[in-house]
């Protein structure tokens, strides 16, 4: 699916392509009863048909939260908040970032995840998911 996604970016002539593709991370203990990270996956195909690097392990999920799934609104954008921290600010330094995810519903997780990054200097945001909600 990334690659596909990437491969429809390309053609968008005025599009200022990222300088690296970050994934959502997922709790390591959610990944590890998971499996996998289907945003990674996104990520991983994404990068790849952009020939950008992935960057995997810089943007962490600092605790576990319970399924977003139930929650309304409001209570998404708290159970997000100050969630995710990045391991290395130099990483993204100066970058274009594009945050990935797999499906956007309100837009908590991605916010909370370009709240972090927005801390670094320099730094400037994108982000794309699979699917949305409305």
């Amino acid at each position: 699916m990334g690659e596909l996604y990437g491969a429809e970016l390309k053609k968008v002539t005025d599009l200022q392509l990222p300088d690296v593709v970050v994934p959502v991370p997922l709790h390591p203990r959610k990944q590890n009863k998971r499996g996998y990270n289907q945003s990674e996956y996104f990520a991983t195909g994404l990068a790849k048909a952009l020939s950008i690097p992935v960057s995997c392990d810089t943007l962490k999920r600092g605790s576990f939260t319970a399924s977003q799934t139930k929650k309304s609104r409001f209570s998404r954008y708290e159970n997000m908040k100050e969630v995710f921290f990045i391991d290395d600010e130099r990483a993204f330094a100066n970058k274009h970032v594009l945050i990935v995810d797999d499906i956007i519903t309100t837009g908590a997780t991605i916010e909370a995840c370009a709240n972090a990054i927005q801390q670094i200097p320099g730094v400037s945001i994108s982000i794309a998911g699979i699917a949305f909600t409305s």
